[in-house]
């Protein structure tokens, strides 16, 4: 869905990405991002929010929280990051990305909370519960901080997926607001929810969801209630032309991730300010039975479409050329994606080895692939400047790690 805006928007880049793969310098199975274009995308994402009055949190578990995506974020003047979980956070924080909320989507595990409190020091803190509320204030009073929480809230009628569901009632927020004030080594810091907008594939447009609203209701009950200078987050589908309604509608904290590399379901059908930076680039392995199987290990496709016909350019030289494109199957998600199954018909069948480059909006960090983070393109000097895996850890590719004792 992605590649035609990547082939168009970004020609540069995807030519420099299969080059340096022909060259040996980018394994097969690779997220490859283009960090002068993060960069820039961070930047005009940063300006926009700061003429609204908006914090920016940056997500950056699409890209395997990569240390070099992470420095390009900072570059653009995004200085924050959200973290949906503690690997997030650790992989940000080791990167230099001070993390400026943790906890959402995924809570804090009781065990890890000390560390959290002590050494990653978040700005904010989401928790779905009272139990949860008081981990985290007491981590914080034993790290000798008093640390800001964010309620998660929700009420019947709200949008989650499925697995995604939690929070304090939005009817008791006031409460519940009132009783985090009260606990030692915590604040109440503010309201959240996810996802507060999606993309509406019949329209074509992005739609504020129930929760939004029911932040907003929630927003009006605590200031009646005499709360005052508290954050409301309104996460999903983020992006520069999305800010201006989020701001309208009270949000003060956005947190994109997509956004940043291009790969928003509305980037996928409209040329938006940020430009693409990010694709999928594989080998072939072999041939057989009129498919060419290239190497996966990343092929996860993030839903947000109906099934259409997967394509990937095919090549053994650098290539965007419509008649280098061929239609690829990729295994169901209920099996290993060992190999994606390319299309060989036709007078010019791929041969092992061929470079195959996807654009596709992935979650890498539900993955086995590598990151790989390019620098130059926009310069004409493209050069890998880190393999990583999916915990933004370098890796020694194509070397084994020797074992010390």
């Amino acid at each position: 869905m992605f590649l035609d805006v990547l082939r168009r928007r970004n020609s540069e880049f995807v030519l420099a990405a299969q080059a340096l793969h022909r060259n040996g310098e980018i394994p097969a199975n690779s997220y490859v991002l283009d960090l002068d274009a993060v960069r820039e995308n961070a930047r005009l994402i940063r300006t926009e929010a700061d003429r609204l009055g908006l914090t920016v949190l940056a997500m950056t578990k699409q890209v395997s929280r990569n240390s070099g995506f992470c420095r390009a974020v900072m570059a653009g003047g995004i200085d924050r990051a959200v973290a949906v979980d503690m690997a997030c956070a650790i992989a940000c924080h080791n990167a230099g990305l001070k993390v400026g909320h943790l906890g959402h989507l995924v809570q804090v595990p009781r065990a890890e909370a000390d560390v959290a409190a002590r050494d990653l020091a978040p700005d904010f803190w989401t928790v779905f519960s009272e139990e949860k509320a008081a981990e985290a204030a007491n981590a914080a009073h034993a790290a000798g901080r008093e640390q800001s929480l964010l309620a998660r809230v929700q009420t019947a009628g709200d949008t989650f997926y499925r697995g995604h569901e939690g929070g304090f009632p939005a009817e008791e927020a006031v409460a519940a607001a009132r009783r985090i004030t009260d606990l030692r080594g915590a604040r109440f810091g503010g309201i959240t929810t996810f996802p507060a907008q999606l993309y509406d594939h019949e329209t074509r447009r992005i739609r504020h969801t129930p929760n939004l609203a029911t932040l907003q209701r929630t927003a009006d009950a605590l200031r009646q209630a005499g709360f005052e200078d508290f954050e409301i987050n309104a996460p999903g589908t983020t992006s520069l032309v999305t800010l201006e309604a989020l701001a309208a509608a009270g949000a003060t904290q956005v947190e994109p991730g997509n956004g940043l590399h291009g790969t928003t379901p509305l980037h996928a059908v409209e040329d938006l300010p940020e430009r693409p930076a990010v694709l999928y680039l594989s080998e072939v392995s072999h041939l057989h039975g009129g498919r060419a199987y290239c190497f996966g290990g990343g092929l996860y496709v993030d839903p947000v479409f109906p099934d259409y016909d997967i394509k990937a350019l095919v090549s053994p030289s650098p290539t965007v050329e419509v008649s280098d494109l061929r239609s690829v199957e990729i295994p169901p998600p209920s099996a290993i994606d060992y190999y994606g199954m390319i299309d060989a018909s036709g007078a010019r069948p791929p041969s092992t080895g061929d470079t195959v480059v996807f654009g596709f909006r992935g979650q890498a960090f539900v993955t086995r692939a590598y990151s790989v983070g390019i620098e130059g393109v926009s310069q004409g000097q493209p050069r890998v400047v880190s393999i990583e895996n999916i915990f933004g850890q370098a890796e020694p590719w194509p070397h084994i790690r020797k074992a010390t004792r």
